[in-house]
This record gives C-alpha cells, structure tokens and sequence, in this order.
C-alpha cells in the first residue's frame, strides 16, 4: 500500500500522480514490490539470482512508456539492485526510472542501481533517470547508479539525468557502446549544495562506422559541495562524438571536470569543451532591475540554466 509520502516521491522522480501510471509499472519500496503490471508487449519479472528485475520489450513495440521508479523511506535499509532490459528491434519506448529516499532517522540510507540495456537493430529509447532525496534525519542519503547500454545497429538512446536535491554523496557510472549507425544523446543535470559530493564517470564507446555520440553536462555547486565529471569518448571508427561540460560555481564549492577523447581511426571526429564560471553580474543586475531580489535572481538563472 503507497502512503502520502510514497506518492509524493513517486511525483516527484517519476512523475506518477497518486503514484499511478499508464503502461507498464514496477515500484520498488524498502526493498520490496510494492506494484507491478506487465502489459501485453512489456512484460516485467523478477530475477531469480539476485535482487531486481528484467524488462522484456516485443520486436516493435511503439509509443508506450515502462515506470521502474524506486524508493527507500526505512533509515538503515541499504541495497544493491540489478535492473535489466532487453529491448527488440524496431521498437519506440519511454523509460522512466528514478529513486527517491526519505530518511528521518540517524542510520545511513543507501540505493544502488545497476541497469543494463541492450537495444535492438533500429530502436528509439528515451530513458528518464531522476534522483531526489528528504527528510530531517541526521543519517545520510546516499545513491550510486551504474547504467551500462549496447545499441545495435541504427539504434537510438536519448538519456536524461538529473540529481534534483538532498542527496548527499553519489557516484554514477555510464558506458555506452555504439554499433554501425547507433546514436546516444546523454543529458546530465546535477545540483549539489551543502557539504554534498558528486562525482559522474561516463564512457562512450563508437564502434561501429557512423555511430554518433553527444554528452551535454551542466551542473551547479553550492555552498561547500564538490562536484568531479570524467567524460570520455572514444572514437574506433567513422564518427562523429562531442563532449560539453558546463558548471556554475559559488560560495566555497569545488569543481573538477576532466573530459578526454580518444581516437582510434583516421575517420573518427571527435570534440570535447569544459567551462566553469561564476553567475555572470549582468545577469543579476538585469533581473534586479525587474524587482528580483539577489536571491529570487540567483535561483531563476540556476533553474534556466539546469532546465
């Protein structure tokens, strides 16, 4: 049974008003099932090997959306969770995951997720990835997700990402392996305040003649938060990759983004960019100027700039 706060959460990572959704569902709470349905060209089980679960997509299955949300709301509960799809060929789906946890306890609360794609020849996937975190407890909320995916031939995965607040420490692990003609479009958003640390390594992979490959980056530090990015595209045959990192910087925050391409082909093009900087004064004064406070000023450029 989904209680006010689970709802709220799921709302907030998932978008799943009174924590329902139209597709196929799975909800993971404190380590259980708290729903499930498979649909007729989804279907959804549990492993038996190890905790988590496997998304099985029909060849050419279009227009329909797979929610495998998770939260914790149990301070002290910790978990490793292996989240596998196998996705057909010519196939157009959405995947929203996310995990948000509650701690109001002293006792550390802890979410580990590992998914695993394989995209058919000729399938377009968006996979939606949020993370969000409350409570008063002095027990830290802590996520560390690992997301690996294969594309076949003339595949497409569009993945968005975003850590939208009270997460403490996180440490994300992307690879991503293009076949001939797969293209990947990853969007990382990241907001870290306090004394929180994020650190995002990310691998793309072009393997196959025409593959595509576009990493976009943006991110705040607020406070005394840490933030460190390792993006690396590597280049093994004609293709086409871009790596854009861009950060602002305030208070005592710190920032390391250390992007690196490499080429293993005379036919691979390959480019990477790394910006941080402060909040730019003529940005505020501007804002100020319409009646903003310095503050109302701040967090409007902060939400445009991570929408």
């Amino acid at each position: 049974m989904l209680n006010e706060l689970d709802k709220q959460l799921l709302q907030t990572i998932a978008d799943m008003p009174d924590g329902e959704a139209k597709g196929a569902v799975n909800i993971r709470k404190d380590s259980g099932c708290a729903a499930r349905m498979s649909t007729e060209n989804i279907e959804i089980t549990s492993k038996q090997d190890k905790p988590g679960i496997d998304i099985t997509i029909k060849p050419g299955t279009k227009n329909e959306m797979c929610h495998i949300p998770v939260i914790i709301t149990e301070s002290g509960l910790t978990e490793t969770v292996y989240n596998d799809f196998y996705i057909g060929p010519d196939c157009d789906v959405t995947i929203i995951a996310g995990c948000g946890i509650h701690n109001d306890g002293g006792a550390e609360s802890r979410h580990d997720g590992v998914h695993t794609f394989h995209i058919g020849r000729g399938s377009r996937v968006k996979y939606v990835e949020k993370h969000y975190a409350s409570g008063s407890g002095k027990g830290g909320r802590v996520m560390n997700p690992e997301t690996i995916a294969y594309l076949d031939e003339g595949a497409f995965l569009q993945m968005d990402t975003a850590q939208i607040k009270g997460i403490d420490s996180t440490k994300r692990m992307t690879k991503i392996v293009c076949g001939a003609g797969a293209e990947v479009v990853v969007t990382e958003r990241l907001q870290t305040h306090g004394e929180q640390w994020a650190e995002s390594e990310m691998e793309i992979v072009l393997d196959g003649a025409g593959s595509k490959g576009r990493v976009i980056s943006r991110s705040v530090a607020q406070d005394s938060s840490r933030q460190v990015f390792f993006p690396r595209m590597t280049g093994n045959a004609e293709c086409f990759g871009h790596v854009q990192c861009d950060s602002i910087i305030m208070d005592n925050a710190n920032i390391r983004s250390v992007p690196a391409i490499e080429a293993n082909s005379v036919d691979a093009q390959l480019i990477h960019e790394a910006a941080i900087g402060r909040i730019a004064g003529d940005q505020l004064l501007k804002l100020e100027t319409l009646g903003l406070t310095e503050e109302e000023a701040q967090e409007r450029i902060l939400k445009g700039f991570l929408a």
